[in-house]
Formats: structure tokens, sequence, C-alpha cells
């Protein structure tokens, strides 16, 4: 993934981070020196409990809003969507919303690189399929196809926020 993508996000309006199970080295190694990217948003292990505990994302969560000016996690914030490639991803994000229902949040997933190999896609079937069963409320083909998804999602909201204000409470 080029940094470049990581601009893309930003120039669209999306704050982005990360939550990783890794060891905070070997994550700054990655984000800083493979991608380039200058102190990305980080919650790494020992950060905070292991994952499918939400409480690294919901620290990443009031980090990221207070960072950009937005209201805490609650029915005023944005949305906020976590793109994950396992299943204790998208677990992750569920436990966030028994959390803070009041959240808009949305369950992405993509599966991980060594199964979009041409020789694995039923692999990459199965286990999208898993995604699904666990919670995952849309697959990505890729990594990148997260920008058009969070549009899509973004201008659904906002249409159902605009029905609302005509029928009323």
């Amino acid at each position: 993934m080029p940094s470049t993508f990581f601009n893309t996000l930003s120039d669209a309006g999306l704050a982005w981070g990360f939550v990783s199970g890794a060891e905070p080295p070997s994550c700054r190694y990655v984000l800083e020196q493979r991608l380039g990217l200058v102190d990305p948003p980080l919650i790494a292990m020992g950060d905070g409990p292991d994952k499918p505990d939400p409480q690294g994302l919901l620290r990443l969560t009031a980090q990221l809003l207070d960072r950009h000016g937005a209201p805490a996690p609650g029915p005023l914030a944005p949305p906020v969507a976590y793109l994950g490639d396992t299943v204790t991803d998208v677990s992750t994000l569920l436990r966030a919303r028994q959390a803070v229902p009041e959240q808009r949040w949305r369950a992405l997933a993509v599966a991980p690189p060594h199964l979009h190999a041409a020789d694995a896609q039923a692999a990459r079937e199965g286990y999208e399929q898993q995604l699904v069963r666990a919670g995952a409320e849309a697959i990505l083909a890729t990594t990148a196809a997260v920008i058009e998804a969070m549009e899509a999602w973004l201008v659904a909201i906002d249409q159902e926020r605009a029905t609302l204000e005509v029928s009323g409470p």
C-alpha cells in the first residue's frame, strides 16, 4: 500500500489510524519505514488489551475524533469504520459497537494478501464467508476500495438524515 493511499484518505476527509496486535517497534517499522508514514496514529500491542477487546479501537477512535475537532464517540460524532482482515478484527468492531451503541460503526473486511493469488480464489471466498458470518457488513476486494466504500456509506447516512428531517421524528 503506497503512502499516497493515506494522503487520498486524508484528502477525502477520512481520518485513519491503526490498531495492531503486533509490537510497537514492528508496527512503526512497517508504517514509517516501509510505507513512509510520519508518526501515524497507532494503538499497538501493550497499548491496550488484545483484540477482540475493543479498548484499543475505542482509544484510537477518541484520539482521531479529538485530533480532528469532532465530538467524542457517540451520536454526534462522525461515523467510524474499521477495516480488518481477520475474524478477530470484525469481532473487535462489534464489541466497540456494544460498548458505544450510539456511535455509528461499520465493520469492513478484506481477505489477507496471500488469499488474493489466482490459485487461492476458493480459499479466499471461504475466508470471506467466515468474515461475513462473524459480522462484516461489507467485504472489500482490496484495501484501496475502502475509499469508495466509505464515500457510499457517508452518502447513505446523509440520505437517511435528510429523510428523517423531511418526515420528522
